[in-house]
């Protein structure tokens, strides 16, 4: 009696996480007007536009709070009300939306579509279009990064959004379903849009980013674990690349983003450096094109791991509790 009740609901998640993960390989992106992350992106900006005003550092606390508050909340009901409402109308429209909604949470191949042409780009020797196309996925200035420092910002951006992009989403689905993945990824959202530390967003994003980094707490070290592992079926020296993540794990000012970069740089043997920020690894090899494709094949193996070794067995763990 309890399996058969519980088998249904456990299958819908499973064949749901199976075509997101499949439709997210083949088709990419949805358009920007129908993607839920633009949307967030949008809101937040409206917000903030109303709440950011200058005052004293409790006060854009307060309100930096409310827009967190606000966000999530907002996003959260739409999800569950999205889904709740095509259940009334049809299981089959409720399972076709919640993979739309679960896969607009993560993104596989927009990392790869970001990434190659960057290496692209320096096989041809344009430096320029390099720097261009690598400022689209990192946060820092890259109008002078010489060859080595784009490649290492992209391999950087790809050893972090194997976090952010796909094992926290798909980890708060494991445990809440469509609606836990949607919330993180407004969490998320919130913080690579108000989540810095400089003067405009210090106090004002200063709860998005704290939330964050919870949010990612878990996520980014059984990732950067798994990446470590990795290195069995991608060629790598797997007790090199763990020596390498012990020892430069906590070499970031970010909690959690040297975690997947020391995981990364042990596994290619690399030295990954923001240039007057850190240094992480012992660069055994010289950083090339080859080593952002490698770092994508490290990638896909470390999703691999994580959906067979963590998502699959938190789903099946949870539905056993209902």
């Amino acid at each position: 009696m309890l399996q058969s009740s519980i088998s249904p609901a456990l299958t819908v998640s499973l064949l749901l996480l199976a075509l997101a993960i499949i439709s997210d390989i083949l088709f990419g992106e949805p358009p920007p007007r129908l993607h839920p992350t633009v949307w967030m992106g949008r809101f937040i900006a409206f917000l903030e536009r109303k709440l950011k005003v200058d005052g004293t550092s409790k006060s854009e606390k307060v309100r930096g709070i409310l827009l967190f508050l606000a966000s999530t909340t907002l996003f959260g009901f739409f999800c569950y009300l999205a889904l709740y409402i095509c259940y009334q109308v049809h299981l089959l429209l409720s399972f076709i939306v919640g993979v739309f909604l679960l896969k607009s949470t993560f993104a596989i191949k927009s990392m790869e579509e970001h990434a190659i042409p960057v290496a692209e780009a320096l096989d041809r020797g344009d430096l320029a279009h390099a720097q261009k196309l690598v400022a689209r996925i990192v946060s820092r200035d890259t109008s002078n990064l010489d060859r080595e420092h784009v490649i290492s910002a992209t391999i950087e951006s790809v050893a972090e959004s194997t976090v952010d992009g796909f094992a926290s989403p798909l980890f708060y689905f494991s445990i809440f379903g469509v609606v836990g993945a949607f919330v993180y990824r407004v969490i998320n959202t919130l913080d690579s849009m108000i989540g810095y530390r400089d003067k405009r967003y210090l106090h004002f994003g200063w709860f998005s980013a704290v939330m964050d980094t919870i949010a990612n707490f878990v996520p980014a070290r059984i990732a950067g674990y798994l990446m470590v592992l990795s290195s069995f079926f991608t060629g790598g020296d797997w007790s090199y690349a763990y020596e390498i993540f012990r020892q430069y794990r906590s070499k970031t000012e970010s909690l959690n983003s040297g975690w997947p970069i020391a995981a990364m740089a042990g596994v290619l043997k690399v030295k990954l450096e923001k240039p007057g920020v850190y240094s992480i690894g012992e660069g055994l090899r010289k950083l090339s094109t080859e080593s952002i494709h490698q770092a994508l094949r490290v990638m896909r193996v470390t999703i691999l791991l994580f959906v067979t070794l963590v998502v699959i067995p938190l789903l099946i763990f949870v539905h056993l509790l209902v």
